[in-house]
Parts: structure tokens; sequence; C-alpha cells
């Protein structure tokens, strides 16, 4: 990007795969989340939400000026359109502000009832002719580009918008994801799930064969060995806080989270590292200090982030083409977990304390715990005060009734637990 060009402070766009997550998402500070409808999005091993939910999702975005964008980003077989049609007329309904899509049938749908597109990521868009095309031809203004472009790609994709269009290039934003799972297809177009268990990864239900440890046999000689060390079809998750400044100086509109398929601590810890480095950004660029200042907060929220589930991190494509990014082990390299310790019997609002009751693991007033409820969201404390009949204790016991300080209010029924390292 030129740089007598205006910086504009980008969106943060996290993930909502249940009711949960959207809470945690909205309190975490994001401008947007995106959502799928159970059975039409590629995240099906969500929970998701139902279409008739749409107006309550939208109207609680709307509550506090964030937006909500409906992800219909599945392939669509032709006895599956009128379900589609369906879908986006109650989109329209409940007022959702974009539909993220890709295939013609429902581009074509959205175009009919006004909904605006978003382009998919599924569409591997990688230049600026494909972008102009879409632009030109369907009115399509913000485009999710390919995971393999860089951020040389990128800034080069701008200056030739900004050539062909002039000053109409600014109506084109650019959205690409910051942070989470990284496919090794190209743009996530894999059909490995398909062919091995009959689960498409193109209709949201991959069931991630890539992850896995393998035996491999010589057929000849029968000689064998595993193929895990490595992963070689795993790769690291995408984590882009070391440089997010270079994204932001790039001219990029929106900053996507990928994980709704993962925990609701992940979409609040995730969301609310990339508010707080893009606010400090715009808040003391320019400041003395400034440099030393940020490189400190980036360092403190990688160790944020590394506390949720992640398979290692990568910088993925915006800095060069990766070699031999693979995820150490299967499964989650988080440096902590939850454990689940109770429930929430009652909560007393003047007072901001929550009787639980402790079914499980317990825990030490000090310790870090866990909050999370459908209404609540996530969030997570130090264990404070600690009371049993207004005596305080120091441990509370498996088993036990007791009296919890909380930082935020809690519902009865909410989940409580410990984290632990």
């Amino acid at each position: 990007m030129e740089k007598s060009a205006v910086v504009k402070k980008p969106e943060i766009m996290a993930p909502a795969g249940d009711w949960i997550g959207l809470r945690a998402a909205l309190a975490a500070g994001c401008d947007a989340i995106y959502f799928g409808i159970r059975g039409r999005n590629m995240r099906a091993g969500a929970d998701n939400f139902s279409a008739a939910e749409m107006k309550r999702v939208t109207r609680l975005c709307h509550k506090n000026g964030q937006r909500a964008y409906l992800a219909l980003n599945t392939i669509i077989y032709e006895k599956e359109i009128p379900k589609i049609t369906g879908i986006l007329d109650r989109a329209k309904q409940a007022d959702v502000d974009a539909v993220i899509c890709w295939d013609f049938a429902v581009i074509s749908a959205c175009i009919d009832k006004k909904l605006p597109v978003y382009l998919s990521t599924q569409v591997s868009v990688a230049n600026s002719a494909g972008i102009l095309h879409f632009y030109k031809t369907f009115g399509i203004r913000r485009f999710v580009l390919a995971r393999e472009c860089s951020l040389k790609d990128i800034r080069q994709i701008k200056k030739h918008l900004a050539a062909d269009l002039g000053p109409k290039a600014a109506e084109i934003e650019i959205e690409v994801f910051v942070h989470g799972a990284m496919c090794v297809s190209v743009s996530g177009r894999c059909f490995l799930s398909q062919f091995q268990f009959g689960k498409s990864a193109n209709t949201g239900e991959c069931i991630q064969p890539c992850r896995r440890e393998y035996l491999v046999t010589d057929m000849e000689e029968k000689h064998s060995f595993t193929v895990g060390s490595n992963y070689i079809l795993s790769p690291k998750d995408l984590c882009t806080i070391s440089f997010i400044e270079k994204l932001i100086e790039a001219g990029i509109s929106s900053f996507k989270i990928e994980g709704r398929n993962r925990s609701p601590e992940y979409v609040a810890t995730v969301t609310n590292a990339y508010r707080t480095a893009v606010d400090f950004y715009f808040e003391n660029k320019g400041k003395k200090g400034f440099k030393k200042d940020f490189e400190n907060l980036k360092k403190d929220l990688l160790i944020e982030v590394n506390k949720v589930y992640n398979r290692g991190f990568s910088s993925g494509f915006f800095l060069g083409k990766p070699i031999n990014e693979w995820t150490k082990r299967h499964g989650n390299l988080a440096t902590t977990r939850k454990e689940y310790s109770g429930f929430v019997l009652k909560y007393y609002r003047k007072a901001g304390v929550a009787e639980v009751k402790i079914e499980s693991n317990e825990f030490k007033a000090g310790d870090e715990i866990m909050f999370q409820g459908k209404t609540t969201g996530s969030f997570s404390q130090t264990a404070g005060s600690l009371e049993i009949e207004h005596n305080k204790i120091s441990h509370a016991k498996k088993g036990s009734i007791l009296a919890v300080k909380t930082d935020r209010p809690v519902r009865i029924k909410d989940k409580l637990y410990v984290i632990k390292k």
C-alpha cells in the first residue's frame, strides 16, 4: 500500500458455532460474527443455529452495533435449492448483514433478494482480474481471498484495483483469515474425508483424517514406518499476531478468525487478543516508544493465544510459502486446559455472588476458574472470596455448595470449570 494512503481500522470478525461462542465473541469486542445454519455450512460439526434462530442472532449482534454474517458456503446440489431459498428468505427477514457464499445458486438467490454477498475463500480468488469480474458482473464488493495469497500479492491486488477502478476501488473490501486451522488442500477444497469416509469437506462434514497418525507399509518387503512425528498432512494453525501491523498497513478490511468448531474460551481469548492488538496500534501509532511497547504487547498476546486450542503456529502464506510447517503431534498443544468442576445454583446480582455446587474438580482461592453458559458466554477469573454459610474457606471441595464472588453476572445452570496448566 502507498505510504500516503489512509490506513483504516480493520473489522475483527469472530466465529460463532453456538450461543455460548456467540456471546463470548461479542463480549470479547468483535466487530462482527459469522455463523452457520445446521446442515448448510462448512462447520457441520459445530452446534450451529437453526434457521428460526437467525432473528435472535442478528438482534443480539445489532443491539450493540455489531454485525452478523450468515455463512452459507457449502456446495449446493439440485435437490437442495428449495431449502436454500427458504434459508435466504429467513436471512432477509432477520436482517442479516451479508451472506458468505460461493455456489452460484446461492449468489444468484442473494442478488435476487438484495442480500449482500461476501465471496467465500472456497472460490480461491487470488488476483485482481477475478475480483474485477465478480465486482463488475455481480456487484460483489467483499472478497475472502484464497488462503495462498501473500502480503505481497495483496498489496499488488489493491494496486491493480486502484489503477483499474480509480476512486471506486474503495468500494472493494479484502477479507483474510488471520488465525485458526489451516488445511493442506487449496483453500480447504479437500476430498480425503469424502473418499475415505463418505464425509465431504465441501458440505462441512470433514472429519479431518489429515490430522491422524498413519502406518505406511512397503508392499514388496513389508517394511513399515509410522507417519506422525511431522504429521505431513496436518499444517500448524495460522497466527498473525507477531506481524499484525503488516496486515493492517496492507489495507485489509476484515480480519477473520477461524474456529466455529472450537471452544467458547478459544473464541473469547483469540478475539480479545486481536481486538487488543488492533486497538493498540490505532491508539498509539506515532507515539514515543510505540514500537517497543507494541512488540512487548504482541509477545504477551502470543502467550495468551497459546493457552487455548492450537496445533502450533505458522505465519501461513502471508510472508512467503510455508516450508515444513506441520504440527508436531496429534491434537491440542494449548498450554492450559479446562476441567469441569460444577454448576451455578443461584446468582445474587446485588452482591455479585454465585452459589455453586462442586461436582468434580476441586480448586482453591487464587486458582483460575471459568464460567460458561448460553446467555453468559464464557469468561475466566481468579477464584477470590470463597464462603460457605458466610464463613470464609480456602478450598472448594467436591460435594460442597459454596458462594463465589464473580467478575460478571452468571446464570443458573452455567457451568464452572477449573483452568489447569
